[in-house]
């Protein structure tokens, strides 16, 4: 009911509301183009475009109070530049031309709103009211033999006012309110899809945000990366090559003071440790970077990764051309997450790994029979590997229902 009264007030108010706003656009572009010559024309046509756009906003708002229409609001230009640079922005703003056509637009799709509206509420609520209203709304016809009788209503020359004839126009009547909420809705439907088509964001704009987003992921998984080793590098290489140099200071010391061979070779080893760890250090870096094992390939490098895993891990890899570099270091890191996730979090006991790649995508699914309930974005990981494929316009899908099993898809392109 409360939907269907709102469908009701927006028909009402569009229409009016969207008379008045294409006027003014229609007269200030009119007006606008006449001064064109002047130094007036071009301002007059921005501050046109502009309130073209302030309207639109407020018919989209409407919209999406009164009818539940929720459309993506297309960020504003920037300011900066000086009013000659705002005034040529505008001018250009494809964004503010949409909003034009719409303004122009909307009478027409919201008559249908109202023409329908008043069909269905008036004329049912009359029609269910005609046993009362025949009494006071009818007129006089004189026959030719001088008598009076009064008609209230009549269809195809036949007279509704008698038993039982008007029951047929109380039920017309109750037929009307009944079907009137849904062909309001009905009739607004275009008003709604031309709506979204020019107020909301086009593919272009979708594109540019989609790539801001991924551009800002980028640079920040880009920097996080890089704290990351630089961290390792002054906290565990640095430390033990700095250890490593106070050892052969320390060796040098006591081979020039004549100490015996136990202490010169109790330092050595401390030395040789410290070697060997930062080695060890330095390998796991690199691997964190660049696995050196993706040189072989994608199936060598998941099958290293099933290895290293405490689960019961089944690797299936079919893939004919490799894909780039960039794409095959991306899958790869994404299975160690996605493993790494199934050890931790959801009590799996087994995991199956599948890439397929026909040259044109690259397909990575991990499957595990866990306890379920991953959900992107709450903490697991998967936001990151989100971002990380559509850094490349890959895509990532988690289906995780209660009690399992947890599937991840990570679709990549091959190049």
């Amino acid at each position: 009911m409360k939907r269907s009264l709102k469908a009701l007030l927006h028909a009402l108010v569009a229409l009016p509301l969207a008379l008045v706003g294409a006027l003014l656009v229609l007269v200030g572009l009119l007006v606008g183009g006449a001064l064109s010559v002047t130094a007036l024309g071009p301002w007059l046509i921005a501050a046109t475009l502009r309130g073209a756009g302030a309207l639109a906003s407020v018919q989209r708002a409407l919209a999406g109070g009164l009818l539940g229409v929720r459309v993506e609001t297309v960020p504003q230009l920037p300011p900066g530049g000086g009013p000659f640079a705002w005034r040529r922005a505008v001018l250009a703003d494809r964004r503010a031309w949409r909003a034009v056509g719409w303004v122009c637009l909307a009478p027409l799709l919201a008559l249908p709103g109202l023409v329908v509206a008043f069909t269905g509420y008036v004329y049912g609520l009359l029609f269910l009211l005609h046993p009362l209203l025949r009494h006071v709304n009818y007129t006089t016809v004189r026959a030719p033999d001088g008598s009076e009788r009064h008609v209230s209503l009549e269809w195809f020359g036949v007279q509704m006012d008698t038993w039982p004839r008007w029951l047929a126009v109380v039920a017309a009547g109750a037929l009307l309110l009944a079907a009137a909420p849904y062909l309001v809705r009905l009739a607004l439907l275009p008003y709604e899809k031309v709506l979204r088509s020019l107020l909301g964001p086009g593919a272009a704009d979708r594109r540019i945000h989609a790539l801001e987003e991924t551009r800002a992921r980028a640079v920040e998984d880009a920097a996080a990366t890089l704290r990351r080793i630089e961290r390792d590098l002054h906290d565990g290489t640095q430390a033990r090559l700095v250890g490593l140099g106070m050892h052969l200071t320390m060796i040098r010391e006591l081979v020039a003071g004549g100490a015996g061979a136990e202490q010169v070779l109790a330092v050595v080893e401390t030395a040789q440790g410290n070697a060997r760890q930062a080695v060890a250090d330095l390998r796991v870096l690199v691997k964190g970077i660049h696995p050196p094992v993706l040189d072989q390939g994608l199936d060598a490098a998941l099958a290293t990764l099933a290895a290293d895993s405490p689960l019961r891990v089944r690797v299936r890899v079919e893939v004919g051309e490799r894909p780039s570099p960039a794409v095959e270091s991306i899958a790869y890191f994404c299975a160690a997450e996605l493993l790494a996730n199934a050890a931790k979090h959801s009590g799996a006991e087994t995991v199956e790994i599948e890439v397929a790649g026909d040259g044109e995508v690259l397909s990575l699914v991990v499957r595990d029979d866990g306890c379920g309930g991953a959900v992107v974005g709450a903490g697991s990981g998967l936001t990151g590997l989100r971002g990380r494929a559509g850094a490349v316009d890959g895509t990532l899908e988690c289906d995780s229902p209660a009690g399992g099993p947890t599937v991840v898809r990570v679709v990549l392109p091959y190049r």
